[in-house]
Parts: structure tokens; C-alpha cells; sequence
């Protein structure tokens, strides 16, 4: 399982919201690249970087920033956040990104997010599956859809997909515990139609035992965010977690 720090962002700062909810925004890094070394410094190879601003004007806003951190550290960064055009995902690959997760792309232009996935690949066309009472949501969650989540993700699955974002929004920056029942739902569906799924969970982290738990029901990654930020989860455990679970 590997785990994932979040650094989202506004105005190029890290930032976290609570629910998606941009007048909840709290600031706890002026320069993400801190955050990033931080993170880096205890072994952390991998990071979730989300262009809020981008997110919100449907184009990618802050790539300077992640040209900065692919440059400045080692970490692989997947990317999201208004990755809407060719020209986007040329952007945000061109600025050191090793992923891109495509999340209203994929619900509202699936031709497009398709035809990245041919020609980059599963490895680094990742699907984002945003949802809100287990119904897709969109534009960094400003707008929700009819779509359910279970049969979006299966359906992208058997059209290629490998790895899946899923976080559940009424979780996200809660510190309330993650869905896990929602992603063994997901994980079982995957496999009643005889697809694997790398399932990567996002919303509500809290404590170690919620990474216990999900690691345990086969979750293959855990993107935690303000619980980094606000010492629910320390480096030191993480780094503990990670040897005595040979996690990445």
C-alpha cells in the first residue's frame, strides 16, 4: 500500500478544505515545496498535488508549482485538478508530473479522458472518483451528478482503467475515518466482474487504525491530508506502519 500525502492549493499555497467547501480553506505551508520536503525527508516517495484554483476555473492554474517540486525533490506526483484539454495534460506532464488523475474530464468529456488513456497509458491516467452521497461530483465538487460511483468506476475498469482515486466528499478534511465499507463494496464489485482495481482511498483519514483498516480490506493506497497537518497522524508512525507492512 502506499502512502500518499495531499497538498492541495490556492493562490500557490498549501491549503485544506473541509468538504470541499473553499470558504472553509485553511493555510498551513506558504510554499508547498516546504511541505513537500518535509514529506520527502521521512522517506515519502509518493505525492497527491491538486490544483484547487484549477479545479474551480477548469483549466490548470498552479503548474509552477509542481514544476517546482518534481525539480526540487524525488517524490512522483500525480496531478490533478482542471486537467481538461491536451494542452492541460501537456502542461502538467511537461512540469515533472509522473501521473494525471482525470476526474470531470472523464464524466463529462469520456472520449477525451479515453483517448489519454490509450496513448499515455493506465500507469499514468488515473481515474478520479469523486462522490457525495455515493453520486459522482464534479469542477472540484462544486457540481454533483445522478452518476452513480460503483457502476462509473466498474465501467472505466473494463474500459482500461488500473488505478482509481476514490474519496468520499462528506469525509474529505473531516478527520471522521474513510469509507471503508464503500471501498470493500468497490474492491468486491471489481472482482464479481473479474477486474482487478487499484484502489487508492481519500477522505477522512484520521488515526493509524484507519490505515490498518483499509490496507486490510486491500486498498493499494491511503492519500492523507490534514491529518499530516494537524499531528493526528505523525511521520514517525507512518514510517513505522511502512516497515512493518513493507508499504512504499
Amino acid at each position: 500500500m502506499r502512502i500518499i500525502p495531499a497538498i492541495d492549493l490556492i493562490d500557490g499555497a498549501c491549503v485544506r478544505l473541509s468538504k470541499g467547501d473553499y470558504d472553509t480553506k485553511v493555510e498551513y505551508y506558504k510554499d508547498p515545496l516546504d511541505a513537500a520536503k518535509y514529506f520527502e525527508g521521512y522517506g515519502i516517495k509518493y505525492l497527491h498535488l491538486v490544483d484547487l484554483d484549477g479545479a474551480k476555473s477548469g483549466k490548470v492554474v498552479n503548474y509552477k508549482v509542481l514544476e517546482r517540486i518534481t525539480s526540487k525533490t524525488s517524490l512522483s506526483v500525480d496531478f490533478g485538478g482542471g486537467v481538461k484539454s491536451d494542452q492541460d495534460l501537456d502542461i502538467v506532464f511537461s512540469s515533472g508530473a509522473k501521473q494525471v488523475t482525470g476526474g470531470s474530464i472523464a464524466v463529462q468529456k469520456p472520449d477525451v479522458f479515453l483517448r489519454w488513456l490509450e496513448n499515455f497509458g493506465a500507469d499514468r491516467i488515473i481515474l478520479g472518483a469523486d462522490a457525495l452521497d455515493e453520486k459522482i461530483a464534479v469542477s472540484g465538487w462544486l457540481e454533483n451528478s445522478a452518476i452513480p460511483l460503483i457502476p462509473f468506476v466498474l465501467d472505466y475498469l473494463q474500459k482500461g482503467v488500473k488505478t482509481v482515486v476514490c474519496t468520499d466528499i462528506s469525509k474529505d478534511g473531516m478527520l471522521c475515518g474513510p469509507s471503508t465499507q464503500l471501498y470493500e463494496r468497490l474492491i468486491n464489485s471489481a472482482g464479481q466482474i473479474h477486474q482487478s482495481i487499484d484502489l487508492v482511498a481519500s477522505g477522512g483519514m484520521s488515526t493509524m487504525d484507519d490505515l490498518y483498516a483499509i490496507h486490510a480490506i486491500g486498498c493499494s493506497g491511503a492519500i492523507i491530508g490534514k491529518a499530516l497537518y494537524e499531528g493526528k497522524i505523525s511521520m514517525d508512525e507512518l514510517s513505522k506502519f511502512s516497515s512493518e507492512n513493507h508499504v512504499e
